[in-house]
C-alpha cells in the first residue's frame, strides 16, 4: 500500500525562483491500496513533476505521476506558468515535466532554458495550435475572415504561446487588422465555445491538440495559408541535469514515456466530465497495461 502525497503547489517569482506550499491534501481516503504493480523502487524518494495548467498537462502529468507513485515514489505535482515550469526544472527545483510544446509554442522558453536541462525527446507526436470554428461555420480559412463572431478571437491565458501566435496572426493577416484577441483562461475559452455551441453562433478559439474539445464537439481548424501558427509540434519531456544519476528508475519511466493523441484525449474528456484527475489518470493506466509496462520496463 502506498501513501499517495498529490501537493499542489503555489510559485511566487522575484529575484529568484521560490517554490512555495499552497497546500496538501488531508482526506484520509486518499490513502489506498494501488493494486497490482506495486513496487518499492522508489521508496523514499521524492520526485516534483512540474506542468503547465492546461488541460493537456493535467491529464499527462497526472498519468505519469501515478505511474510513478505505483512504483514507491513521493510525488508533487506543481502547476505553473509557462517561463516558471521552465525557470523550475533548469534550476533544480523540480525534476521533470512532459509538458514542452516544441519548437514553436514554447519556443522562447527552450530557448533561454533548454541548454540548462536535458531533453528526453516527444512524448506525443503530431500536436498542433491555430483557430478553431465549429464546422458548422462558413469559413475554412484565416484568409477568409471577415466579420465573424464580432471579429474577435476568444483566447486562454495572455502568457499562452498559442495567444502570442494569435496576435502575430492579426498582424500578418492584412483582413484581420481591425480583430482582437480576448485573453480569459483556458476554462474560460471552452465554457464559451459550449454556449456558443449550443447556440449555433459563431465562435472564433484559440485551440490546440490534442485536447477534449475535440471528442466532445464537431470543430475544425481554419487553415493558415501565412503559417504564423507553425507546423505540427511535438510535446516532450524535459528533466533536471543529474536526475538520472539520483533516480534512475524515474528517469528511465520519463524517458520512455509515450503516447498517442487519442490516449491523451480520452483521460481528458473524463476530467472534463467531472472524473477526479487522479481517478481518470488511474483509469487510463488500468485500460492501458501494456502501455505502461513498456514505460516499466526492466524495473522491479
Amino acid at each position: 500500500m502506498f501513501k499517495r502525497n498529490w501537493k499542489r503547489l503555489g510559485i511566487i517569482a522575484g529575484l529568484s525562483l521560490s517554490l512555495i506550499a499552497a497546500g496538501c491534501s488531508s482526506d484520509d481516503s486518499s490513502s489506498k491500496d494501488s493494486g497490482e504493480g506495486d513496487s518499492s523502487v522508489g521508496e523514499g524518494q521524492e520526485i516534483n513533476l512540474a506542468y503547465v495548467n492546461w488541460d493537456t498537462e493535467i491529464a499527462s502529468t497526472n498519468v505519469i505521476g501515478k505511474v510513478l507513485e505505483d512504483l514507491g515514489y513521493d510525488v508533487t505535482l506543481t502547476g505553473l506558468d509557462n517561463a516558471i515550469m521552465w525557470e523550475a526544472v533548469a534550476t533544480g527545483e523540480a525534476d521533470a515535466m512532459v509538458a514542452a510544446w516544441l519548437p514553436g509554442t514554447h519556443g522562447s522558453q527552450f530557448e533561454e532554458y533548454g541548454d540548462q536541462m536535458e531533453q528526453l525527446g516527444p512524448n506525443l507526436e503530431g500536436a498542433k495550435i491555430g483557430l478553431v470554428v465549429p464546422s458548422y461555420m462558413d469559413v475554412n480559412s484565416i484568409a477568409d475572415l471577415t466579420d465573424e463572431a464580432d471579429m474577435k478571437i476568444t483566447g486562454i491565458e495572455p502568457g499562452a504561446g498559442v495567444v502570442a501566435a494569435s496576435q502575430r496572426t492579426l498582424e500578418e493577416y492584412d483582413n484581420l487588422a481591425d480583430w482582437e484577441v480576448v485573453t480569459s483562461s483556458s476554462g474560460a475559452m471552452a465554457t464559451a465555445l459550449g454556449e456558443a455551441i449550443e447556440n449555433e453562433e459563431e465562435i472564433i478559439v484559440t485551440g490546440w491538440s490534442p485536447h477534449w474539445k475535440f471528442q466532445k464537439y464537431d470543430l475544425k481548424y481554419l487553415e493558415d495559408p501565412n503559417g504564423t501558427f507553425g507546423d505540427a509540434e511535438t510535446i516532450e519531456t524535459m528533466v533536471r541535469k543529474g536526475l538520472k544519476e539520483d533516480m534512475p528508475e524515474a528517469y528511465q519511466v520519463l524517458d520512455n514515456f509515450n503516447w498517442t493523441t487519442a490516449d491523451l484525449e480520452a483521460v481528458m474528456l473524463d476530467i472534463t466530465e467531472g472524473m477526479d484527475e487522479e481517478e481518470a489518470a488511474a483509469k487510463w493506466i488500468e485500460e492501458n497495461p501494456d502501455k505502461v509496462a513498456e514505460w516499466t520496463k526492466g524495473i522491479e
